[in-house]
C-alpha cells in the first residue's frame, strides 16, 4: 500500500521557506468522543499509517549533544472531527479511492490488546462498523474529498 510522496519545491530558496507537500495525513474523529478518547484514538490511528506507508516517516532526530531520538512523520498530521455519518461517508470514500487507511471502532475501547482489537474489527461487516476514528493518507486533493463534511478539530 505505497503511495509515492512528492514535495513541492519551496517558492523561495531560503531555508525558512515552508515546505509544501502534495500529500496529506489526516485523522477524522467522531465529535462526541471524550478528550482522553480523542488522544488515544489519534495515537492508535497514526501508528498504522507509519507502518504501512514508510515514506511518511522522516529521518531520526538528534539534539545538540548527540542524543538520538526516534523518527516521526515528515509532515503535519491534520485532525478533523465530524458526526458518525460523516465518518461513515469518509470511510466509504477512502475505500473507493483505495487510500491507505486505519480505523478505530467503538468496540476497541473495551479490548485490552492487539489480538482482541483485530478480532473486534474482523467480527463486524464493513458497512456496520461503529467508526469513531479514521486515519487516511494520500494525495492532498483525494484526502480533501474523503474528508468532505468534516471540520478541523478545535
Amino acid at each position: 500500500m505505497s503511495i509515492e510522496t512528492h514535495v513541492r519545491p519551496p517558492a523561495e530558496t531560503s531555508r525558512e521557506a515552508p515546505v509544501r507537500f502534495d500529500t496529506k495525513i489526516a485523522v477524522l474523529l467522531r465529535a462526541d468522543l471524550e478528550p482522553w478518547q480523542r488522544l488515544n484514538v489519534t495515537a492508535f490511528l497514526v501508528s498504522g499509517l507509519g507502518t504501512a506507508v514508510p515514506e511518511v516517516v522522516g529521518e531520526p532526530y538528534e539534539d545538540a549533544d548527540g542524543v538520538p531520538y526516534l523518527s516521526m512523520f515528515r509532515q503535519p498530521v491534520l485532525v478533523f472531527e465530524g458526526t458518525g455519518e460523516t465518518l461513515t461517508a469518509a470511510h466509504g470514500r477512502a475505500l473507493s479511492r483505495a487510500l491507505p487507511r486505519a480505523v478505530f471502532t467503538g468496540d476497541l475501547f473495551t479490548t485490552g490488546n492487539d489480538r482482541d482489537n483485530r478480532a473486534a474489527v474482523r467480527a463486524v461487516p464493513t458497512g456496520e462498523l461503529d467508526l469513531v476514528g479514521l486515519a487516511v493518507y494520500g494525495p492532498r486533493n483525494a484526502v480533501d474529498k474523503v474528508l468532505k463534511g468534516a471540520r478541523m478539530h478545535p
